[in-house]
């Protein structure tokens, strides 16, 4: 049910939408491309005794006897599997693991609602995720806010669908998660006017670095532009559509959001001018990653998605996608990871706010290493995320390397007005010294010099409140690797 109101232009009857057994076998297509040759693996690898313990299992169940292959498990992106806008040591798992198993796992933008149409409707779970009436929502809070924020629940101090979270069982505070990601698909549009094409949404909005500093007046506007991406994968470029500027909406509590303020409210397209004809004979390369990808802080039990920090989280950095590798110190029992944001593009920096923000699945493996028994020069006393990818390792420096931490429990709010890059560059010069020192056994004078001369610091994003630089390093620099 969603709380759509149909009009005499309306295209969101059971003639056109995508029927159940449509989108199962829709979704079953797009899950055999994303397996593709992974198959045999699976079976080979995965651990047959995973445990579930989900609040609707039965749901589960289900899901995984229609999409697994092997033992492996599926998570689709539910009202009951996914948490809105924060992570929690203490939310209940959607389910629980063996290290060693794969999880294929359903992520949905929180953006979709900019164009409900292509991104929305007839999308059984989508709907439900979305759905707000006078009479409630889905799911009511979203963020880590008060609960009375004036502007809605949870007050939207955190924005992001994380799916989530998945325990790993045995996994304690001081060993490292090891998360691979084996591949990447977009979500197709259930609705059947749009078969075989997936959409996305740019938003230029008011935390962006480039808000208020713009030529043209208003200077203080906030611009939608909705991407056009090819499901099936054949094509690999990104296409605009149309866009917007934001109008004062209102949700179905009466509440008139004049900015983007709170995350799910949906877009009335009788309220927008479109502009058509925008970004022609441009194309943009899809790369598909997720923006938000990491395990639980121990600092408090709920946590804004928006700022990144020691244990990954709103990292966006376009090179977690497939084939890389992400490793997490562990900070609470469980590890209790959650992904979300998902991308199908994203340039350095995330200038305006976002990226094409884009439901994707994704399939990965966990391999849980115990701090006992580690030995990987990688891995010993790692406490923040490191990114490795097929040819580059990774370091991500941040403002604050731990801002729960640093800034106390206020930290959530004030860090927005506190982060810079010079901040950030001095925590990725630390943690790549600390990298090649530790993993690469230099001494710190040779660490300095390799530093200026081969290391690549690029600005990560500077719109998560907790501002982001990463370091990467060539592999083939090392004969070792």
């Amino acid at each position: 049910m969603s709380d759509h109101d149909c009009n005499e232009n309306c295209h969101h009857g059971a003639d056109v939408d995508l029927t159940p057994e449509d989108r199962l076998a829709e979704i079953s297509e797009a899950k055999k491309r994303l397996l593709g040759a992974n198959d045999s693996s699976l079976k080979e690898t995965v651990r047959p005794h995973s445990t579930l313990a989900s609040q609707d299992t039965a749901l589960i169940d289900h899901t995984n006897e229609q999409f697994k292959t092997g033992a492996h498990y599926y998570i689709p992106a539910t009202k009951d599997t996914v948490l809105w806008g924060y992570f929690s040591q203490v939310a209940k798992p959607v389910i629980t693991i063996q290290s060693g198993d794969f999880v294929t796992i359903e992520t949905i933008t929180h953006h979709a609602n900019d164009d409900a149409d292509r991104m929305v409707y007839g999308d059984a779970n989508v709907q439900g995720i979305f759905h707000w009436d006078s009479h409630g929502k889905g799911i009511d809070r979203r963020g880590a806010g008060a609960m009375s924020a004036t502007n809605g629940s949870g007050a939207g101090l955190g924005v992001h669908l994380c799916t989530g979270p998945i325990e790993i069982a045995g996994a304690e505070p001081g060993d490292v998660l090891e998360v691979r990601i084996i591949d990447v698909s977009p979500r197709p549009s259930a609705n059947k006017l749009y078969h075989g094409k997936s959409f996305g949404s740019n938003v230029a909005a008011n935390w962006g670095f480039h808000y208020g500093d713009t030529l043209t007046e208003p200077k203080e506007r906030e611009v939608v532009t909705i991407y056009e991406i090819d499901a099936t994968g054949e094509n690999t470029w990104a296409r605009a559509v149309y866009n917007f500027r934001w109008t004062p909406q209102v949700d179905p509590y009466g509440v008139v959001h004049t900015t983007i303020d709170y995350p799910g409210v949906k877009v009335d397209h009788n309220t927008i001018i479109k502009n058509n004809h925008i970004l022609n004979n441009i194309r943009v390369p899809v790369r598909p990653h997720f923006g938000t990808i990491g395990v639980a802080p121990k600092e408090v039990n709920i946590v804004s998605s928006i700022p990144p920090s020691y244990t990954g989280g709103n990292i966006d950095n376009w090179r977690i996608g497939k084939g890389a590798t992400i490793f997490y110190p562990v900070a609470v029992k469980g590890a209790k990871f959650f992904v979300g944001d998902p991308h199908a593009s994203q340039g350095d920096a995330e200038l305006c706010g976002t990226a094409i923000e884009c439901s994707l699945t994704g399939t990965f493996q966990f391999i849980l290493h115990k701090k006992e028994s580690i030995t990987n020069p990688h891995l010993v006393g790692l406490d923040y995320p490191l990114l490795e990818t097929s040819n580059e390792w990774l370091v991500h420096g941040f403002s604050y390397s731990n801002y729960l931490a640093e800034l106390g429990a206020e930290g959530q709010s004030t860090i927005f007005a506190k982060s810079s890059l010079d901040k950030a560059m001095r925590d990725a010069y630390h943690k790549m010294r600390h990298f090649l020192m530790s993993a690469k056994d230099l001494s710190e004078d040779e660490a300095i010099s390799l530093m200026s001369v081969a290391v690549d610091f690029g600005i990560t994003q500077v719109v998560d409140g907790n501002w982001g630089i990463h370091a990467s390093i060539k592999k083939c620099i090392f004969q070792s690797g």
